[in-house]
């Protein structure tokens, strides 16, 4: 494989118990000198009483600048076009900033979240637990199953932290380097914060107090058999684990439910996927017998739960090159993920609600 190139870089209010008046339009006459308007004529208090209480707040009120809901309306679409339209010029002269990964932070809220949203909200319906296990500030590396013939769970799992973390936080996730081989899709990953899932990367990242994802099954969960669903593969030999040792971040582990069911992968066409370059070439129910429709995914419920953090910085910083210890947390976290995949398939109700 090549080597992954990285991009330098109204006004009708309630008022209670107060006079309900509706508006009246000031005429011509009231403008003359000497005459006195309608308005200060109804909260004019009469000689034998003091002024009451709804009458002063309804002069008070009166006085205040009026701003039709539709003039408001307008000037928050005003506001929207003026962004818009600053956004698209910084774009085009270059006056914006992207970091060593070639992430562009600019970009990724303002137009690729917003593309990644319907999907996660309306499509997919994600419901998100638990995202308060992930530190407010530092690093953290997050660990979670894969799956889905096409990796569709790391874009919804990196559009929940950035959604509904209460400190706003960035998911920077490692991908496979056939990612960073495929055209328009290498860029469009590096801008979105994705890097080459290697252990400098990662510990780079960590260091610079990023939350950073890894998905350790690779391919041999998302491209497992649908008779294999939410069956852990193997965790390889635990380099996240080193990583994590070596730099003290708590490891979060991470259980996706529904995304082994948006393409159910009833066979491997092994030759075709030699042929063109890939780890396989699925076969589903609807792919490729409907042609391009074949790739739309089913629009299942999922589920992200975020569990408990494990911690990593009460070790020696030789622990690091213990292969037991690093064994034994890897054995951990996959053993989080695993039990807390079988209790939301208990909980839920069906594939599709």
């Amino acid at each position: 494989m090549a080597d992954a190139k990285v991009i330098p870089f109204d006004d009708d209010r309630s008022r209670g118990s107060a006079v309900q008046r509706p508006p009246r339009r000031r005429s011509a006459g009231s403008r003359r000198k000497g005459t006195e308007s309608a308005q200060v004529r109804e909260v004019q208090p009469l000689p034998s009483r003091a002024p009451a209480q709804d009458d002063v707040l309804v002069t008070r009120e009166e006085q205040l600048p009026q701003q039709p809901p539709e003039e408001s309306a307008y000037g928050g679409l005003e506001r929207r076009v003026a962004g818009g339209l600053a956004f698209l010029r910084r774009r085009l002269t270059g006056d914006y900033e992207v970091d060593d990964f070639g992430y562009d932070e600019e970009l990724t809220d303002q137009v690729l979240m917003s593309l990644l949203r319907p999907v996660y909200e309306k499509y997919f319906r994600v419901e998100v637990k638990g995202v308060e296990n992930i530190p407010a500030e530092g690093g953290a590396l997050i660990v979670a199953n894969h799956s889905g013939t096409l990796p569709l769970d790391g874009l919804m799992m990196q559009v929940a932290v950035h959604d509904h973390h209460p400190a706003n936080r960035h998911l920077r996730l490692l991908a496979a380097d056939l990612v960073f081989m495929l055209p328009v899709v290498n860029e469009l990953a590096r801008k979105l914060g994705h890097t080459l899932a290697c252990a400098e990367d990662a510990e780079r990242l960590l260091a610079q107090g990023e939350v950073v994802g890894v998905m350790p099954e690779g391919f041999k969960g998302i491209g497992k058999p649908f008779s294999e669903r939410y069956k852990l593969q193997r965790f390889g030999r635990g380099g996240f684990v080193s990583t994590a040792l070596r730099q003290g971040t708590p490891i979060i582990p991470c259980s996706i439910v529904g995304a082994e069911e948006i393409y159910p992968m009833i066979g491997n066409a092994k030759t075709l996927a030699r042929v063109l370059g890939f780890p396989y070439f699925p076969l589903t129910p609807t792919f490729p017998w409907l042609g391009p429709l074949g790739g739309i995914p089913l629009p299942t419920k999922w589920t992200i739960q975020f569990g408990e953090p494990i911690p990593t910085d009460g070790y020696p910083p030789e622990a690091a090159e213990d292969p037991m210890l690093m064994f034994n947390l890897t054995d951990q976290v996959r053993e989080q993920i695993q039990h807390t995949l079988y209790k939301l398939l208990v909980q839920r109700r069906s594939v599709f609600f």
